[in-house]
């Protein structure tokens, strides 16, 4: 029992992470009825503060971010409109991108151009997972052209992970450079430690989301790939 626990240990580490941001989130998001505003209200301010005119907070059903584009803040509808402390924190996080967009932050725009570059690798990762590595053997009958298949989806999809790793540093700063001095002007300082801690698992809610996925995609992709080779040796 151990030494199975000793093996997957490594495997289990890399949802800890998610596991953490996903509790932390949902654990913060209670409705407090002493709450002054809900995240839309207190968004709307700090956009009419910073001066943000053109930028726009929408309700989206994936998840929260800021699209220096279309220069709109998304927050989920389970958070956008409720006083919590999740609701004011996040929202005031990707408001904290809106400024650091305004501000021509070197490092967000350094990210921005890394997604542009590498958001092909992202779609011919895609459209060959859609393929299929079953159709892909059956149409080369060939297991290395369809292990070399996995291999260029893997690469194709961790790109978005790595990303997200090398690119860190402006998660934390829209955090706690940007939104938490926001946040202490409007929350009472017994909530500042609540805000704190979403305001960290907001910052990792990326790179925490997109290494699961990968990982995920993994173990389909050589799921599928053990089962071709059973075929092959047939």
């Amino acid at each position: 029992m151990i030494k199975l626990l000793f093996y997957f240990l490594p495997f289990l580490s890399l949802f800890i992470p998610n596991i953490w941001v996903n509790y932390v989130l949902r654990k913060n998001n209670e409705i407090l009825p002493d709450m002054p505003f809900t995240g839309n209200q207190l968004g709307q301010e700090l956009l009419r503060e910073n001066k943000l005119e053109n930028v726009l907070i929408e309700p989206i059903k994936q998840i929260d971010h800021y699209n220096p584009i279309e220069k709109k803040v998304h927050i989920s509808e389970d958070k956008l409109y409720k006083k919590s402390i999740t609701s004011i924190s996040v929202v005031a996080h990707e408001i904290g991108h809106a400024i650091q967009d305004k501000e021509n932050y070197k490092p967000l725009i350094f990210r921005q151009k890394l997604i542009e570059k590498t958001i092909i690798f992202q779609r011919i990762g895609s459209f060959l997972l859609i393929i299929g590595l079953p159709s892909i053997f059956a149409f080369t009958k060939s297991p290395f052209i369809t292990f070399l298949a996995a291999i260029i989806i893997m690469g194709c999809l961790s790109t978005n992970a790595l990303i997200h790793l090398i690119t860190l540093p402006v998660e934390f700063d829209a955090s706690f450079k940007r939104a938490l001095p926001i946040l202490q002007k409007y929350v009472p300082k017994e909530n500042m430690q609540q805000c704190r801690s979403v305001l960290r698992a907001a910052a990792l809610t990326y790179l925490a989301q997109s290494v699961v996925s990968i990982f995920r995609l993994k173990i389909i992709l050589f799921s599928i790939l053990n089962i071709l080779k059973s075929i092959v040796r047939r």
